[in-house]
């Protein structure tokens, strides 16, 4: 019963939009400029994510003592907490009067309702997902094979690069694709944060939103191809989720 619970409604979103013209919906002004605005962005905080929460994943699964267990569970709060939030206390931290807005005002930034803005929202949203799958594929690393590289006269850095990353990297791109997903499908902290502006700051829900005051078929045809990509997202995760990581198995 939950599995219909949770299926049904997905269901009937793509056959109401496949039956009402959905070439219709998509052909309306505000989707390709959020499609693109969202492809973007998600990208940019995807890979401002990996690149950070890549480090950051590595030195909390190698970490010892109560320092790492706060890293990592501070890491998680942004899944605990209301999206709005989170676009709130980014409003109030980098706002034209938040804690940073007169330092960001004499240096002529602005943040808040930008394209920036949106992209910073989703790493905020979006980067708990990547550190979670990266701890954990740091963490199935056998511990004998660093060991053992490191009484060879490996370097640390070196011990990251060609051991732990390779053999880390499935679990990565699963990051990766749940990050990205996430970013995606960001709503209220970007539009507390970054507004509602078409072709600056509408992603893809915020045009749904809009779209749902004005025009459903384009609601409609929103929704499913978000759908739809969500499907794929979680084929490519499926694909990419990584069995235990042991010396053996690396040496086969």
């Amino acid at each position: 019963m939950l599995l219909l619970f949770l299926l049904v409604p997905l269901g009937g979103l793509l056959v109401r939009a496949a039956i009402t013209h959905p070439g219709a919906g998509l052909a309306s002004p505000a989707v390709w400029p959020a499609l693109r605005l969202s492809l973007f962005t998600t990208t940019c905080s995807t890979v401002c994510v990996a690149v950070l929460g890549t480090a950051l994943a590595w030195r909390i699964a190698r970490g010892q003592g109560a320092w790492a267990r706060w890293a990592e569970t501070a890491s998680q709060l942004p899944v605990v907490i209301p999206p709005a939030v989170a676009g709130v206390a980014m409003l109030l931290v980098f706002g034209r009067r938040g804690v940073f807005g007169p330092l960001l005002d004499r240096a002529g930034i602005a943040l808040p309702f930008t394209t920036a803005a949106v992209v910073m929202a989703e790493i905020f949203v979006s980067a708990p997902f990547f550190l979670q799958a990266a701890t954990a594929a740091f963490r199935r690393i056998d511990e004998p094979m660093l060991i053992v590289a490191r009484t060879l006269g490996a370097s640390p850095p070196r011990v990251f690069f060609r051991i732990a990353l390779p053999l880390a990297l499935p679990g990565l791109w699963g990051g990766v694709a749940m990050s990205w997903a996430r970013a995606l499908g960001e709503f209220g902290a970007t539009l507390m944060f970054a507004g509602n502006m078409p072709g600056r700051t509408q992603t893809l829900p915020l045009a749904i939103y809009s779209a749902l005051e004005s025009d459903l078929d384009a609601a409609q045809a929103i929704a499913a191809l978000m759908v739809v990509i969500a499907f794929l997202v979680l084929l490519v995760l499926r694909a990419l989720q990584p069995g235990t990581v042991t010396g053996g198995g690396a040496a086969r």
